[in-house]
């Protein structure tokens, strides 16, 4: 080779290094531009799923109301959405899910019904199918409300103030429902910060 091939040849190779550096950056870009999108879409569907979801309490706190004052009282509703509405606004006053040893039993006798009566509940009328996912579903949630809200906490503290108990646990949880790591879930938030 000639010492002008030579040079032509390094001249090539700075400009192709140029290049890759240059779709480097614009892969950076990307990805903070995915991050930035994805943490807008997590907080505009939380944001419409509280919607939903207070929409469809304001219902069934309606409902409630415009119905006599001795049904509102019996824990042992026939109608099953007034006894899931009841679930939810004692859980929210209580917190008492969040106890890890908080089970289906102790559902069933916070609310004065049966573990039977409870069981048949789910099945029917929960998109969660036992009181045991209906559990595990709220405690997630904390853990990523958690997650997005207390960056001085740690891993293992969201687990166990989440009712989750132990960080497999939450990791395995949190996977399941956005395909991340709870490490991976929290980054989303602190690269805006």
């Amino acid at each position: 080779m000639t010492e002008e091939e030579i040079k032509q040849l390094q001249a090539d190779n700075q400009r192709l290094q140029a290049e890759v550096a240059g779709l480097r950056r614009q892969i950076e870009e990307l990805k903070d531009q995915f991050f930035r999108l994805m943490n807008r879409n997590l907080a505009l569907s939380e944001q419409l799923e509280e919607d939903v979801e207070l929409r469809r309490r304001a219902e069934v706190a309606r409902e409630l109301m415009e119905g006599n004052a001795k049904r509102q009282r019996n824990a042992d509703l026939q109608d099953d959405s007034q006894l899931m509405a009841l679930i939810e606004l004692k859980l929210e006053e209580s917190h008492r899910h969040l106890d890890p040893d908080f089970g289906p039993p102790q559902l069933a006798e916070l609310l004065g019904i049966s573990q039977v009566r409870l069981a048949k509940l789910f099945r029917n009328r929960s998109m969660h199918r036992t009181p045991e996912a209906y559990i595990d579903h709220l405690r997630t949630m904390e853990a990523m409300r958690l997650l997005r809200e207390m960056p001085q906490y740690s891993i293992a503290a969201i687990a166990e103030e989440s009712g989750l108990g132990k960080v497999r646990t939450l990791q395995r949880r949190i996977q399941d429902v956005i395909g991340m790591t709870p490490v991976e879930y929290r980054m989303l938030f602190m690269r805006d910060e």
